[in-house]
């Protein structure tokens, strides 16, 4: 075992308040810089970028997670990653097809920029992405897992777009294994407040739409056997410890 560092929630420049800056290039290189050995990243309901930015992590010698941050009906933010790009790609068109679509008033929320490894600009995605899905929380683990993927709400300490905030508690029937907290949240709090998360492995991200947070965040550390996607997921859904 050994332990390797971690932010597995990173927005690129195709989230609609991710910064024009968090190109591929500039993420894998930031997060090289930063001494991190994997990273996720985890546009708001699209996978659309996560090839682009694999491949510039391949070039930086950091592991890229394909995901997605997905939001739910009840408004909650839910973390999902995938073993595969095809696998990521598949859920991408489900959710696709099963959220609203609505066009992107770039004015207002800011382009939604498809980029290829060399950040060259491939397009803009004119469907607002910045919209709650048809997907249920209790449905959200089962279907990643549809796609080789697994599942963990996002930012659960929040007031706002957190399962917590939206239900007031952790279902035990969405089957969540893991779940992510802000990392300046108080963890004893937490669990004083909601006993249903003891037990379960947390993740602590940046959660970064700019390069300024990503370079800021102290990153974690999680103990795998070895530097893989299958690794990491398999500890998610198996309880594998993460601080």
């Amino acid at each position: 075992m050994a332990e390797y560092r971690y932010d597995l929630h990173i927005h690129s420049c195709l989230s609609p308040c991710g910064d024009n800056d968090m190109t591929p290039n500039n993420i894998a290189g930031m997060a090289a810089l930063m001494g991190l050995d994997i990273i996720a990243i985890t546009d708001h309901n699209t996978c659309k970028n996560a090839a682009s930015v694999m491949a510039a992590g391949r070039e930086a010698g950091v592991l890229v997670v394909p995901g997605m941050e997905l939001c739910t009906a009840e408004e909650a933010h839910i973390v999902c990653l995938f073993e595969t790009l095809e696998g990521a790609m598949g859920f991408d068109g489900y959710i696709y097809k099963n959220m609203p679509h609505v066009k992107n008033k770039a004015d207002i929320f800011g382009e939604q920029r498809r980029l290829s490894p060399e950040d060259e600009l491939l397009g803009l995605e004119e469907d607002l992405l910045l919209v709650s899905s048809f997907i249920g929380v209790n449905d959200v683990l089962p279907l990643a897992r549809e796609y080789g993927g697994v599942a963990l709400p996002a930012h659960v300490d929040r007031d706002s777009y957190s399962v917590l905030a939206a239900l007031g508690a952790l279902p035990p029937e969405a089957g969540f294994t893991a779940f992510e907290a802000t990392r300046g949240c108080d963890m004893e709090a937490l669990y004083r407040q909601n006993p249903e998360l003891l037990g379960l492995s947390v993740l602590r991200d940046s959660d970064s739409h700019y390069l300024e947070t990503l370079a800021e965040s102290e990153a974690q550390g999680i103990e795998l056997p070895e530097k893989s996607v299958g690794a990491l997921l398999a500890a998610l859904s198996g309880g594998g410890k993460a601080q």
